[in-house]
């Protein structure tokens, strides 16, 4: 039986990065940089305050108050045209640049006004000392020119974009979303649409799954409900094919009867391992290639199928993203007695905030089947292969869940 680690490693180990495509930046939310980005120059990239107010000379403080002659009104977005002399003082706005000889900006609010009128004062009393240097942003205070703002393998966020703009970047380099077929296995399937039939069940892997491969960063590729005979599954095998996924995925397949079918097409157009992992829930695993394509059967109970999804094909996805495959964890206390067969477990648990400490608690039942146990979890517990037993009070690892 492999461990999960060893399963891991053999399915990223032949898979190679997806090619980029250079997109405009308002459509690269969520996607993956397939390079770094470097600041083409300063952020902010000119000295400018930070307070509507008045750039003056620090040392013109020494007494308080203090009248200084205003010299220049300057807006945002206009360029100074006066250097300010001892004694002197340039009513300024918030992001306008700052004056030569200016070294300090003085709130409105210090020289008895709450805000600027649209006339502009002949002079100004200032009423308030403040420190040198003070409500001025530098030029770079938040980039250097050079500086690698955003790295390879990052998925883009809003305030990423916002750099992007900022730094003059109108499109940014991503990698192609990997392409995942989708199919879900068996004569005992329903659409969600079709009323319910005795010993049958809706199908909701063909449901998660494209769900998850968008949530990781890939593209799906639906193909619906595969029959239980050979012309079906080949027939969904050839439409996969025809739009050149870079993996497919299917559901199910691995019980009695189902399993021969899709056995003797995946022999039939490519080649086949079954593989048993030490890991619950989702035991066994159907691994092989379909015309050079990877292929992964996953076990048919929903929590089976999403849990073994994010452990093998999350990594995959990962690995052709450029993306760390490592699972991203942390430790929380546990907060009640949790127990295992001795199999690496991935325990769907709430996480609660208690007196400074995060704890973990089962959501209930924990039977593969039951998809509420994922609905009503925070994350995913693991319980390392060899361990039956977390006590109460025990640090452990959880795998949070964002989907």
């Amino acid at each position: 039986m492999r461990t999960v680690q060893e399963a891991i490693q053999h399915l990223i180990a032949p898979l190679q990065q997806t090619s980029s495509e250079n997109l405009p930046i308002q459509e690269v939310l969520g996607r993956v940089l397939a390079e770094d980005v470097i600041a083409t120059h300063d952020l902010p990239p000119f000295a400018n305050s930070s307070m509507d107010g008045y750039a003056i000379i620090h040392a013109d403080l020494v007494s308080i108050p203090v009248t200084l002659t205003v010299i220049e009104d300057i807006p945002a977005g206009h360029h100074p045209m006066r250097t300010v002399q001892r004694g002197q003082a340039a009513r300024i706005m918030t992001g306008a640049p700052i004056p030569h000889g200016a070294d300090t900006v003085v709130p409105v609010e210090y020289t008895g006004n709450e805000r600027h009128t649209p006339d502009v004062p002949t002079t100004v009393t200032i009423q308030r000392a403040v420190s040198y240097g003070s409500n001025i942003r530098a030029a770079g205070e938040d980039v250097k020119q050079g500086e690698v703002v955003l790295r390879a393998g990052r998925r883009l966020r809003a305030a990423d974009i916002g750099i992007l703009a900022g730094l003059g970047y109108s499109t940014a380099n991503v990698h192609k979303r990997p392409v995942i077929a989708i199919l879900s296995t068996g004569d005992e399937l329903l659409t969600p649409e079709q009323p319910l039939q005795l010993g049958k069940i809706r199908d909701m892997n063909g449901y998660t799954l494209p769900a998850l491969v968008q949530t990781f960063g890939g593209k799906a590729l639906s193909l619906g409900i595969v029959r239980d005979t050979k012309e079906d599954v080949r027939q969904k095998f050839s439409e996969a094919l025809e739009q050149n996924p870079d993996l497919i995925v299917s559901s199910a397949g691995v019980s009695v009867g189902a399993f021969d079918v899709v056995k003797a097409v995946l022999e039939e157009m490519g080649q086949l391992e079954f593989w048993k992992v030490n890991m619950r829930p989702g035991k066994p695993l159907t691994v092989g290639q379909i015309e050079r394509v990877p292929f992964i059967g996953l076990p048919g109970n929903p929590v089976s199928a999403m849990v073994t999804f994010m452990v093998f094909v999350r990594p995959m996805i990962a690995k052709m993203l450029g993306q760390s495959t490592d699972m991203p964890t942390q430790n929380v206390i546990a907060g009640e007695i949790i127990e295992s067969d001795g199999r690496m477990t991935f325990a769907r648990v709430r996480l609660v905030h208690e007196n400074g400490q995060t704890r973990a608690y089962l959501t209930g039942t924990q039977s593969s089947g039951a998809i509420s146990s994922l609905v009503k979890a925070d994350a995913l517990l693991i319980i390392p292969a060899g361990t039956k037993r977390i006590e109460e009070g025990e640090i452990a690892q959880v795998w949070p869940l964002d989907i």
